[in-house]
């Protein structure tokens, strides 16, 4: 098995430094919420009464987040959208945000489009490309993200100036102190995750390793569930790997019924719970008869626990530990984690379609 204490098999599995993208992230929050506090935007822009977030993979996953987190506390419902039509209830109180990193996602793209016929406000955030340029075309604010990497590992430039934008509306709660808090939670884990520390005090190197040659499921709950399918898409994205992603507690009305058949397939799976002991005593309760069903099955399992007091800390402790799963899996797969040709390669068919 690969040593994924060897710096080496870093340099070597990883030329062009998704490790340094994931370390980097705890810093990249900070930046991006500060960028996001001294963007200049029209008061008249908080007074909507729903927000619905374009994006597609990586530029979507901060909207989750950022709905997740305002679900618990917010007065403003957030939707994210992933699909070529803009949603019919988009009216003139509706604020528009179109995420794309590259600012050449054809889905954003289309949906955008249309909320220009519309009377909604309208932001758009991205590096640049055609949103760019037909945002500045029509007059709207464009929050320009300048940090260079995949999507996926821009997620503090997707995430934190959408917080840090509705923080100064008032669209959610003062989050100042949720992310000081945020930042020393993650700065002390990374200390015991990344790829300087060795395997045997790593418990992140430890769940690639049972991972590896299984199927990963991930189960989230509450504001935990985007969080899940975080995982789930970087284990896709960097580990090159097939993963599902459930939520309790609905799984517990469907999937955990599926458990029996084919049984042959019972030792190539693990699951990994997310949880956090600030989900609803119920729904932690499910945690642990869900995972007696599993031993009834045979299914190996892992729980991995958030950290921190806010919510915003426990959500980003856990998205960085499955960041740093993802990356020694992929390393484990001995592929590297950073492009991601088969995205690539469907671009080039649709673009010469």
């Amino acid at each position: 098995m690969i040593d994924l204490d060897n710096p080496e098999i870093h340099r070597k599995l990883d030329p062009s430094g998704m490790r340094e993208r994931i370390r980097e992230l705890p810093q990249q929050c900070l930046k991006a919420w500060q960028k996001a506090l001294d963007f200049k935007l029209s008061s008249s822009y908080s007074k909507v009464d729903k927000i619905a977030i374009l994006g597609m993979g990586g530029s979507a996953i901060g909207g989750d987040l950022l709905s997740s987190l305002n679900a618990i506390d917010g007065k403003v419902p957030i939707s994210v959208h992933r699909d070529y039509a803009l949603p019919l209830f988009v009216d003139a109180k509706t604020l528009v945000i179109a995420s794309s990193y590259s600012g050449m996602t054809e889905e954003t793209l289309s949906a955008f489009n249309q909320a220009l016929a519309t009377p909604a406000k309208k932001l758009v955030v991205t590096t640049g490309g055609k949103l760019k340029s037909i945002a500045e075309q029509n007059n709207i604010p464009v929050f320009t993200i300048n940090y260079v990497s995949p999507p996926r590992a821009a997620l503090a430039h997707s995430f934190f100036p959408l917080l840090g934008i509705f923080h100064k509306l008032g669209i959610v709660s003062d989050k100042s102190q949720d992310v000081a808090e945020m930042a020393n939670v993650l700065k002390e884990l990374q200390s015991t995750i990344n790829e300087n520390c060795p395997l045997k005090r790593n418990p992140a190197k430890q769940l690639a390793t049972k991972l590896h040659q299984h199927l990963a499921i991930i189960y989230g709950a509450g504001f935990l569930s985007p969080v899940a399918l975080r995982w789930k898409t970087q284990i896709n994205e960097n580990s090159k790997a097939w993963a599902f992603y459930e939520i309790l507690p609905e799984l517990n009305h469907n999937a955990v019924v599926g458990y029996e058949f084919p049984p042959e397939q019972a030792q190539r799976l693990f699951v990994v719970f997310l949880r956090s002991p600030d989900l609803h005593p119920r729904t932690v309760l499910r945690y642990k008869f869900t995972g007696e069903m599993l031993n009834q099955a045979k299914v190996s399992y892992e729980t991995i626990d958030a950290k921190g007091k806010s919510a915003l800390s426990q959500m980003m402790s856990l998205v960085i530990f499955g960041d740093w799963v993802s990356y020694y899996l992929a390393l484990l797969n001995e592929t590297d984690p950073y492009p991601v040709k088969i995205i690539d390669f469907l671009k080039k068919r649709l673009a010469e379609s």
